[in-house]
């Protein structure tokens, strides 16, 4: 599996304005330009290990946190971005999205076997 660096500098952005910071600022901390940091959160660079580290430290979250997307064992921070998904809904928009995955689960169970078939070639 290659690495989404979309994936990663979309999660990068997310978590650095959360974490209510600019650019500049979080550049400052990582110790890298804010013209480079701006393109690891558009994807367009490769981040190195290093950087996600260094990131991911200046943020105050784990690694994980922003290599899930590209990771096969990622459950327990793709739960947590269910729950994010979940957090500012109303009764009524989280009864349709449990409907809407009740019905998706049910789907790729009762279809697994499709799934096996195209892992074959």
């Amino acid at each position: 599996m290659e690495l989404d660096y979309k994936a990663i500098g979309k999660r990068i952005k997310i978590a650095r304005i959360k974490a209510d910071l600019t650019q500049e600022k979080l550049s400052e901390m990582v110790g890298v330009s804010p013209t480079h940091l701006s393109n690891i959160e558009t994807g367009t660079t490769r981040v190195s290990l290093n950087a996600i580290v260094n990131i991911a430290n200046a943020l105050k979250i784990t690694s994980d946190d922003l290599l899930c997307d590209s990771v096969i064992k990622a459950k327990v921070q793709l739960e947590q971005d269910i729950a994010l998904v979940l957090e500012d809904c109303d009764e009524y928009e989280i009864r349709v999205i449990r409907d809407i995955a009740a019905a998706t689960k049910e789907t790729l169970r009762r279809d697994a076997h499709l799934r096996k078939q195209t892992d074959a070639y």
